[in-house]
Protein backbone atom coordinates (compact mmCIF):
# COMPACT_ATOMS: atom_id res chain seq x y z
CA UNK A 1 0.00 0.00 0.00
CA UNK A 2 1.55 3.30 -1.07
CA UNK A 3 -0.15 5.74 1.32
CA UNK A 4 -0.66 4.94 4.96
CA UNK A 5 -3.92 6.04 6.65
CA UNK A 6 -4.02 8.99 9.07
CA UNK A 7 -6.53 7.38 11.41
CA UNK A 8 -8.01 3.99 12.16
CA UNK A 9 -11.29 2.91 13.72
CA UNK A 10 -12.36 -0.46 15.12
CA UNK A 11 -16.08 -1.16 15.50
CA UNK A 12 -18.42 -0.29 12.66
CA UNK A 13 -21.76 0.05 14.43
CA UNK A 14 -23.79 3.21 13.78
CA UNK A 15 -21.58 5.59 15.82
CA UNK A 16 -18.37 4.10 14.42
CA UNK A 17 -19.51 4.35 10.80
CA UNK A 18 -20.59 7.96 11.18
CA UNK A 19 -17.37 8.98 12.92
CA UNK A 20 -15.36 7.41 10.10
CA UNK A 21 -17.33 9.35 7.49
CA UNK A 22 -16.85 12.53 9.52
CA UNK A 23 -13.07 12.06 9.77
CA UNK A 24 -12.79 11.16 6.08
CA UNK A 25 -14.80 14.23 5.08
CA UNK A 26 -12.16 16.45 6.76
CA UNK A 27 -9.47 15.25 4.36
CA UNK A 28 -8.05 12.29 6.28
CA UNK A 29 -7.60 8.75 4.98
CA UNK A 30 -9.21 6.26 7.37
CA UNK A 31 -8.62 2.53 7.86
CA UNK A 32 -11.50 0.51 9.27
CA UNK A 33 -11.82 -2.89 10.88
CA UNK A 34 -14.79 -4.80 12.26
CA UNK A 35 -14.82 -8.23 13.86
CA UNK A 36 -17.34 -9.31 11.22
CA UNK A 37 -15.52 -8.96 7.91
CA UNK A 38 -18.76 -8.67 5.93
CA UNK A 39 -19.62 -5.47 7.84
CA UNK A 40 -16.31 -3.89 6.84
CA UNK A 41 -16.75 -4.87 3.19
CA UNK A 42 -20.33 -3.61 3.08
CA UNK A 43 -19.40 -0.27 4.66
CA UNK A 44 -16.52 0.40 2.26
CA UNK A 45 -18.62 -0.68 -0.71
CA UNK A 46 -21.43 1.65 0.34
CA UNK A 47 -19.05 4.61 0.27
CA UNK A 48 -17.25 4.47 -3.10
CA UNK A 49 -14.77 7.18 -3.92
CA UNK A 50 -14.01 7.95 -0.26
CA UNK A 51 -10.55 7.65 1.28
CA UNK A 52 -11.38 4.45 3.18
CA UNK A 53 -9.22 1.36 3.62
CA UNK A 54 -11.05 -1.77 4.70
CA UNK A 55 -8.93 -4.35 6.52
CA UNK A 56 -9.77 -8.05 6.71
CA UNK A 57 -7.52 -8.74 9.70
CA UNK A 58 -6.36 -6.74 12.69
CA UNK A 59 -2.76 -7.18 11.54
CA UNK A 60 -3.57 -5.75 8.12
CA UNK A 61 -5.46 -2.89 9.80
CA UNK A 62 -2.53 -1.92 12.06
CA UNK A 63 0.00 -2.12 9.21
CA UNK A 64 -2.12 0.23 7.08
CA UNK A 65 -1.68 3.13 9.55
CA UNK A 66 0.89 5.94 9.61
CA UNK A 67 3.06 6.05 12.76
CA UNK A 68 2.45 6.97 15.47
CA UNK A 69 -0.73 5.02 14.85
CA UNK A 70 -3.99 6.62 15.96
CA UNK A 71 -6.61 3.93 16.58
CA UNK A 72 -10.07 4.64 17.96
CA UNK A 73 -12.08 1.77 19.47
CA UNK A 74 -15.88 2.04 19.23
CA UNK A 75 -17.13 -1.15 20.88
CA UNK A 76 -19.37 -1.87 23.87
CA UNK A 77 -17.96 -0.66 27.20
CA UNK A 78 -16.41 -3.18 29.59
CA UNK A 79 -14.76 -6.47 28.66
CA UNK A 80 -15.01 -5.94 24.85
CA UNK A 81 -12.72 -2.89 25.12
CA UNK A 82 -10.14 -4.86 27.09
CA UNK A 83 -10.32 -7.71 24.59
CA UNK A 84 -9.61 -5.41 21.63
CA UNK A 85 -6.74 -3.73 23.51
CA UNK A 86 -5.16 -7.12 24.28
CA UNK A 87 -5.40 -8.08 20.61
CA UNK A 88 -3.82 -4.77 19.56
CA UNK A 89 -0.88 -4.63 21.98
CA UNK A 90 1.38 -7.23 20.22
CA UNK A 91 0.84 -5.43 16.90
CA UNK A 92 1.66 -1.88 18.04
CA UNK A 93 4.89 0.07 18.34
CA UNK A 94 6.11 2.51 20.99
CA UNK A 95 4.08 5.75 21.22
CA UNK A 96 1.15 4.43 19.16
CA UNK A 97 -2.14 5.87 20.44
CA UNK A 98 -5.25 3.88 21.38
CA UNK A 99 -8.46 5.86 21.89
CA UNK A 100 -11.55 4.46 23.62
CA UNK A 101 -14.47 6.48 22.26
CA UNK A 102 -17.23 4.55 24.03
CA UNK A 103 -19.03 5.20 27.31
CA UNK A 104 -16.46 3.53 29.55
CA UNK A 105 -16.33 3.88 33.32
CA UNK A 106 -13.61 6.39 34.15
CA UNK A 107 -11.87 4.00 36.58
CA UNK A 108 -11.54 1.46 33.75
CA UNK A 109 -9.98 4.23 31.66
CA UNK A 110 -7.45 5.01 34.40
CA UNK A 111 -6.56 1.32 34.64
CA UNK A 112 -6.10 1.03 30.87
CA UNK A 113 -4.09 4.25 30.76
CA UNK A 114 -1.60 2.91 33.32
CA UNK A 115 -1.48 -0.53 31.67
CA UNK A 116 -0.73 0.78 28.18
CA UNK A 117 1.78 3.32 29.52
CA UNK A 118 3.69 0.42 31.10
CA UNK A 119 4.04 -1.03 27.60
CA UNK A 120 5.25 2.21 26.01
CA UNK A 121 1.86 2.95 24.41
CA UNK A 122 -0.43 5.96 24.76
CA UNK A 123 -4.11 5.92 25.68
CA UNK A 124 -6.99 8.39 25.48
CA UNK A 125 -10.39 7.91 27.06
CA UNK A 126 -12.61 10.16 24.96
CA UNK A 127 -16.29 10.70 25.69
CA UNK A 128 -18.22 11.37 22.47
CA UNK A 129 -21.69 12.93 22.60
CA UNK A 130 -24.13 13.71 19.83
CA UNK A 131 -25.60 10.40 18.77
CA UNK A 132 -25.68 9.30 15.15
CA UNK A 133 -26.15 12.81 13.74
CA UNK A 134 -23.45 14.33 15.93
CA UNK A 135 -20.96 11.61 15.03
CA UNK A 136 -21.48 12.35 11.33
CA UNK A 137 -21.74 16.14 11.35
CA UNK A 138 -19.79 17.12 14.46
CA UNK A 139 -19.99 15.76 18.02
CA UNK A 140 -18.85 17.18 21.33
CA UNK A 141 -15.69 15.31 22.32
CA UNK A 142 -14.26 14.99 25.83
CA UNK A 143 -10.76 13.46 25.66
CA UNK A 144 -8.70 12.68 28.74
CA UNK A 145 -5.09 11.55 28.96
CA UNK A 146 -1.60 13.06 28.77
CA UNK A 147 -1.43 16.58 27.34
CA UNK A 148 1.29 15.48 24.90
CA UNK A 149 -1.04 12.82 23.48
CA UNK A 150 -3.82 15.39 23.08
CA UNK A 151 -1.46 17.57 21.02
CA UNK A 152 -0.99 14.69 18.55
CA UNK A 153 -4.75 14.10 18.27
CA UNK A 154 -5.77 17.76 18.32
CA UNK A 155 -5.82 18.34 14.51
CA UNK A 156 -8.19 15.40 13.94
CA UNK A 157 -10.40 15.98 16.98
CA UNK A 158 -10.78 19.71 16.33
CA UNK A 159 -11.56 19.13 12.65
CA UNK A 160 -14.39 16.64 13.34
CA UNK A 161 -15.95 18.34 16.41
CA UNK A 162 -19.00 20.59 16.26
CA UNK A 163 -18.24 24.33 16.07
CA UNK A 164 -19.91 27.14 18.04
CA UNK A 165 -18.86 30.74 17.34
CA UNK A 166 -15.85 29.28 15.54
CA UNK A 167 -14.73 27.29 18.61
CA UNK A 168 -14.44 23.48 18.25
CA UNK A 169 -16.52 21.59 20.81
CA UNK A 170 -13.50 19.66 22.08
CA UNK A 171 -10.80 20.45 24.62
CA UNK A 172 -8.23 18.44 26.54
CA UNK A 173 -10.35 17.76 29.65
CA UNK A 174 -7.55 16.52 31.89
CA UNK A 175 -5.31 13.55 32.69
CA UNK A 176 -6.25 9.90 33.12
CA UNK A 177 -9.96 9.24 33.27
CA UNK A 178 -11.04 12.90 33.33
CA UNK A 179 -12.59 12.78 29.85
CA UNK A 180 -14.75 9.75 30.49
CA UNK A 181 -15.65 11.09 33.93
CA UNK A 182 -16.96 14.37 32.49
CA UNK A 183 -18.87 12.42 29.81
CA UNK A 184 -20.39 10.25 32.56
CA UNK A 185 -21.72 13.31 34.41
CA UNK A 186 -22.85 14.79 31.08
CA UNK A 187 -25.02 11.70 30.67
CA UNK A 188 -26.34 12.10 34.21
CA UNK A 189 -27.39 15.67 33.40
CA UNK A 190 -28.92 14.36 30.19
CA UNK A 191 -31.10 11.87 32.13
CA UNK A 192 -32.21 14.64 34.48
CA UNK A 193 -33.03 16.95 31.57
CA UNK A 194 -35.06 14.25 29.80
CA UNK A 195 -36.99 13.35 32.96
CA UNK A 196 -37.90 17.01 33.57
CA UNK A 197 -39.25 17.33 30.03
CA UNK A 198 -41.23 14.12 30.50
CA UNK A 199 -42.76 15.49 33.71
CA UNK A 200 -43.88 18.62 31.87
CA UNK A 201 -45.43 16.33 29.24
CA UNK A 202 -47.12 14.30 32.00
CA UNK A 203 -48.69 17.43 33.53
CA UNK A 204 -50.01 18.57 30.18
CA UNK A 205 -51.40 15.13 29.44
CA UNK A 206 -53.18 15.03 32.82
CA UNK A 207 -54.63 18.47 32.07
CA UNK A 208 -56.20 17.16 28.85
CA UNK A 209 -53.85 18.61 26.25
CA UNK A 210 -53.77 16.72 22.97
CA UNK A 211 -50.46 15.37 21.70
CA UNK A 212 -50.56 17.90 18.87
CA UNK A 213 -51.10 20.74 21.36
CA UNK A 214 -48.10 19.55 23.36
CA UNK A 215 -45.97 19.37 20.21
CA UNK A 216 -46.83 23.00 19.49
CA UNK A 217 -45.91 24.04 23.06
CA UNK A 218 -42.50 22.40 22.95
CA UNK A 219 -41.90 23.79 19.47
CA UNK A 220 -42.68 27.30 20.73
CA UNK A 221 -40.47 26.81 23.80
CA UNK A 222 -37.61 25.88 21.50
CA UNK A 223 -37.75 29.39 20.07
CA UNK A 224 -37.16 31.00 23.48
CA UNK A 225 -34.98 30.68 26.58
CA UNK A 226 -35.65 26.93 26.82
CA UNK A 227 -34.14 26.35 23.36
CA UNK A 228 -32.23 23.08 23.37
CA UNK A 229 -31.70 19.92 21.36
CA UNK A 230 -33.85 17.87 23.76
CA UNK A 231 -36.77 20.34 23.61
CA UNK A 232 -36.46 20.40 19.82
CA UNK A 233 -36.56 16.62 19.42
CA UNK A 234 -39.40 16.38 21.94
CA UNK A 235 -41.52 18.58 19.69
CA UNK A 236 -40.56 16.52 16.65
CA UNK A 237 -41.22 13.22 18.45
CA UNK A 238 -44.69 14.36 19.51
CA UNK A 239 -45.52 15.24 15.90
CA UNK A 240 -44.33 11.93 14.43
CA UNK A 241 -46.92 9.43 13.19
CA UNK A 242 -46.61 5.65 13.28
CA UNK A 243 -46.65 4.35 9.67
CA UNK A 244 -48.20 1.06 10.80
CA UNK A 245 -51.25 2.39 12.68
CA UNK A 246 -51.45 6.03 11.64
CA UNK A 247 -51.47 7.01 15.31
CA UNK A 248 -49.00 9.43 16.85
CA UNK A 249 -45.89 7.38 17.63
CA UNK A 250 -45.59 8.41 21.31
CA UNK A 251 -49.09 7.03 21.91
CA UNK A 252 -48.01 3.53 20.84
CA UNK A 253 -44.60 3.44 22.58
CA UNK A 254 -44.48 1.34 25.76
CA UNK A 255 -43.92 3.28 29.00
CA UNK A 256 -40.62 1.57 29.79
CA UNK A 257 -37.35 3.50 29.99
CA UNK A 258 -33.84 2.18 29.43
CA UNK A 259 -30.33 3.49 30.13
CA UNK A 260 -26.80 2.29 29.47
CA UNK A 261 -25.29 2.45 32.97
CA UNK A 262 -23.71 5.91 33.03
CA UNK A 263 -26.61 7.23 35.11
CA UNK A 264 -26.04 4.59 37.80
CA UNK A 265 -22.29 5.28 37.76
CA UNK A 266 -23.00 8.98 38.30
CA UNK A 267 -25.22 8.24 41.32
CA UNK A 268 -22.60 5.96 42.87
CA UNK A 269 -19.85 8.51 42.36
CA UNK A 270 -21.99 11.31 43.82
CA UNK A 271 -22.65 9.19 46.92
CA UNK A 272 -18.93 8.45 47.26
CA UNK A 273 -18.21 12.19 47.16
CA UNK A 274 -21.19 13.26 49.32
CA UNK A 275 -22.55 15.47 46.52
CA UNK A 276 -26.32 15.87 46.16
CA UNK A 277 -27.58 15.16 42.63
CA UNK A 278 -31.23 14.59 43.52
CA UNK A 279 -32.61 15.65 40.14
CA UNK A 280 -30.42 13.13 38.31
CA UNK A 281 -31.24 10.53 40.97
CA UNK A 282 -34.97 11.03 40.40
CA UNK A 283 -34.45 10.42 36.69
CA UNK A 284 -32.51 7.18 37.17
CA UNK A 285 -34.64 5.58 39.91
CA UNK A 286 -36.67 2.53 38.91
CA UNK A 287 -40.44 2.66 39.18
CA UNK A 288 -42.87 0.09 40.57
CA UNK A 289 -46.12 -0.46 38.68
CA UNK A 290 -48.96 -0.43 41.21
CA UNK A 291 -51.65 1.53 39.38
CA UNK A 292 -54.28 -1.20 39.84
CA UNK A 293 -53.77 -1.44 43.60
CA UNK A 294 -52.78 1.93 45.07
CA UNK A 295 -55.26 4.78 44.96
CA UNK A 296 -54.74 8.48 44.34
CA UNK A 297 -56.85 11.62 44.14
CA UNK A 298 -59.13 12.54 41.28
CA UNK A 299 -57.18 14.75 38.90
CA UNK A 300 -58.66 18.25 38.69
CA UNK A 301 -56.40 20.66 36.85
CA UNK A 302 -58.77 23.59 36.42
CA UNK A 303 -56.17 26.18 35.43
CA UNK A 304 -56.60 27.86 32.05
CA UNK A 305 -54.28 26.09 29.60
CA UNK A 306 -52.26 29.22 28.79
CA UNK A 307 -51.65 29.84 32.51
CA UNK A 308 -50.61 26.23 33.12
CA UNK A 309 -48.20 26.35 30.17
CA UNK A 310 -46.51 29.48 31.57
CA UNK A 311 -46.16 27.93 35.03
CA UNK A 312 -44.79 24.63 33.73
CA UNK A 313 -42.35 26.56 31.54
CA UNK A 314 -40.90 28.24 34.62
CA UNK A 315 -40.83 25.00 36.62
CA UNK A 316 -38.97 23.28 33.80
CA UNK A 317 -36.50 26.14 33.35
CA UNK A 318 -35.70 26.38 37.07
CA UNK A 319 -35.42 22.61 37.50
CA UNK A 320 -33.20 22.37 34.43
CA UNK A 321 -30.87 24.96 35.97
CA UNK A 322 -30.72 22.84 39.13
CA UNK A 323 -29.88 19.68 37.16
CA UNK A 324 -26.89 21.42 35.56
CA UNK A 325 -25.93 22.98 38.90
CA UNK A 326 -25.76 19.54 40.51
CA UNK A 327 -23.79 18.10 37.60
CA UNK A 328 -21.18 20.86 37.64
CA UNK A 329 -20.95 20.65 41.44
CA UNK A 330 -20.09 16.96 41.11
CA UNK A 331 -17.55 17.62 38.34
CA UNK A 332 -15.90 20.36 40.41
CA UNK A 333 -15.77 18.20 43.55
CA UNK A 334 -14.23 15.24 41.73
CA UNK A 335 -11.85 17.44 39.75
CA UNK A 336 -10.53 19.01 42.96
CA UNK A 337 -10.22 15.61 44.62
CA UNK A 338 -8.28 14.11 41.70
CA UNK A 339 -6.33 17.35 41.02
CA UNK A 340 -7.41 17.26 37.39
CA UNK A 341 -7.41 21.09 37.12
CA UNK A 342 -10.72 21.06 35.22
CA UNK A 343 -11.83 24.23 33.43
CA UNK A 344 -15.61 24.30 34.03
CA UNK A 345 -16.12 27.25 31.69
CA UNK A 346 -14.48 25.44 28.80
CA UNK A 347 -16.36 22.22 29.59
CA UNK A 348 -19.65 24.14 29.44
CA UNK A 349 -18.50 25.73 26.17
CA UNK A 350 -17.88 22.39 24.42
CA UNK A 351 -21.38 21.26 25.42
CA UNK A 352 -22.95 24.15 23.47
CA UNK A 353 -22.78 22.22 20.20
CA UNK A 354 -22.84 18.64 18.97
CA UNK A 355 -23.85 16.99 22.24
CA UNK A 356 -27.25 15.80 23.46
CA UNK A 357 -27.57 18.41 26.22
CA UNK A 358 -26.68 21.38 24.02
CA UNK A 359 -28.88 24.29 24.97
CA UNK A 360 -29.03 28.08 24.71
CA UNK A 361 -28.44 28.59 28.41
CA UNK A 362 -25.11 26.75 28.26
CA UNK A 363 -23.81 30.11 27.03
CA UNK A 364 -24.84 31.47 30.43
CA UNK A 365 -23.07 28.62 32.25
CA UNK A 366 -19.96 29.22 30.14
CA UNK A 367 -20.05 32.93 31.01
CA UNK A 368 -20.62 32.18 34.72
CA UNK A 369 -17.51 30.04 35.09
CA UNK A 370 -15.38 32.22 32.82
CA UNK A 371 -16.32 35.26 34.91
CA UNK A 372 -15.64 33.44 38.18
CA UNK A 373 -13.62 30.21 37.75
CA UNK A 374 -13.87 29.63 41.53
CA UNK A 375 -17.69 29.91 41.55
CA UNK A 376 -18.84 27.65 44.39
CA UNK A 377 -22.30 26.91 43.04
CA UNK A 378 -23.98 27.88 39.77
CA UNK A 379 -27.01 29.20 41.66
CA UNK A 380 -24.84 32.02 43.04
CA UNK A 381 -24.09 33.42 39.59
CA UNK A 382 -26.16 36.61 39.00
CA UNK A 383 -27.99 35.22 35.96
CA UNK A 384 -29.01 31.98 37.66
CA UNK A 385 -29.81 33.71 40.94
CA UNK A 386 -32.24 36.01 39.08
CA UNK A 387 -33.63 33.09 37.05
CA UNK A 388 -34.44 31.07 40.17
CA UNK A 389 -35.85 34.07 42.04
CA UNK A 390 -38.25 35.00 39.23
CA UNK A 391 -39.42 31.47 38.42
CA UNK A 392 -39.69 29.97 41.90
CA UNK A 393 -43.30 30.96 42.60
CA UNK A 394 -44.59 29.21 39.47
CA UNK A 395 -42.19 26.34 40.19
CA UNK A 396 -43.68 25.88 43.66
CA UNK A 397 -47.22 26.09 42.35
CA UNK A 398 -46.56 23.42 39.72
CA UNK A 399 -45.06 21.03 42.27
CA UNK A 400 -47.95 21.69 44.69
CA UNK A 401 -50.49 21.21 41.91
CA UNK A 402 -48.90 17.94 40.88
CA UNK A 403 -48.73 16.62 44.45
CA UNK A 404 -52.34 17.55 45.24
CA UNK A 405 -53.48 15.77 42.10
CA UNK A 406 -51.31 12.69 42.56
CA UNK A 407 -49.22 13.36 39.44
CA UNK A 408 -45.64 12.14 40.01
CA UNK A 409 -43.03 14.84 39.34
CA UNK A 410 -39.98 13.43 41.16
CA UNK A 411 -37.39 15.52 39.30
CA UNK A 412 -39.33 18.80 39.64
CA UNK A 413 -39.80 18.06 43.36
CA UNK A 414 -36.19 17.01 43.95
CA UNK A 415 -34.91 20.12 42.19
CA UNK A 416 -37.06 22.39 44.33
CA UNK A 417 -36.03 20.57 47.52
CA UNK A 418 -32.36 21.02 46.55
CA UNK A 419 -32.91 24.73 45.99
CA UNK A 420 -34.69 25.15 49.32
CA UNK A 421 -32.06 23.13 51.19
CA UNK A 422 -29.28 25.24 49.71
CA UNK A 423 -30.90 28.57 50.56
CA UNK A 424 -31.98 27.56 54.11
CA UNK A 425 -29.60 28.87 56.77
CA UNK A 426 -30.11 26.04 59.26
CA UNK A 427 -31.20 22.52 58.30
CA UNK A 428 -32.30 19.77 60.74
CA UNK A 429 -28.98 17.90 60.45
CA UNK A 430 -28.36 18.89 64.08
CA UNK A 431 -31.09 16.44 65.13
CA UNK A 432 -29.67 13.80 62.79
CA UNK A 433 -26.25 14.18 64.44
CA UNK A 434 -27.88 13.86 67.87
CA UNK A 435 -29.53 10.60 66.74
CA UNK A 436 -26.21 9.24 65.41
CA UNK A 437 -24.40 10.14 68.60
CA UNK A 438 -27.23 8.62 70.68
CA UNK A 439 -27.14 5.17 69.06
CA UNK A 440 -23.53 4.99 67.88
CA UNK A 441 -21.44 7.58 69.76
CA UNK A 442 -20.53 9.14 66.40
CA UNK A 443 -19.93 12.57 68.04
CA UNK A 444 -20.94 16.02 66.75
CA UNK A 445 -19.66 19.58 66.40
CA UNK A 446 -21.19 22.50 68.34
CA UNK A 447 -22.36 25.94 67.21
CA UNK A 448 -20.63 27.55 70.19
CA UNK A 449 -17.23 25.86 69.76
CA UNK A 450 -14.52 26.15 67.05
CA UNK A 451 -15.05 24.04 63.92
CA UNK A 452 -13.20 20.73 64.01
CA UNK A 453 -13.82 20.00 67.68
CA UNK A 454 -16.03 16.95 68.31
CA UNK A 455 -18.21 16.15 71.30
CA UNK A 456 -20.21 13.27 72.73
CA UNK A 457 -23.18 13.32 75.09
CA UNK A 458 -23.86 10.74 77.79
CA UNK A 459 -27.38 9.96 76.62
CA UNK A 460 -30.01 8.31 78.86
CA UNK A 461 -30.54 4.56 78.53
CA UNK A 462 -33.55 3.50 76.47
CA UNK A 463 -35.32 0.32 77.57
CA UNK A 464 -37.55 -1.70 75.26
Amino acid sequence: MSKKSDFGLIGLAVMGQNLVLNVESRGFQVSVYNRTEATTEAFVAANPGKKLVGAKTLEEFVQSLEKPRKIQIMVKAGAPVDQVIEQLIPLLDKDDIVIDGGNSLYTDTERRDAYLASKGLRFIGAGVSGGEEGARKGPSIMPGGPLSTWEVMKPIFESIAAKVDGEPCVIHIGPGGAGHYVKMVHNGIEYGDMQLICEAYSLFKAAGFTTNEMAAIFSEWNEGELQSYLIQITAKALEQKDPETGKLIVDVILDKAGQKGTGQWTLINAAENAVVISTINAAVEARVAASKVLQGPKIELSLEKKTLVAKVHDALYASKAISYTQGFDLIKTMGDKKEWKLDLGRIAAIWRGGCIIRARFLNRITDAFRTDPALGNLMLDPFFKDLLNRTQQNWREVVALAVSNGIPVPAFSASLAYYDSYRTERLPANLLQAQRDFFGAHTYERVDKPEGQFFHTDWPEVIG
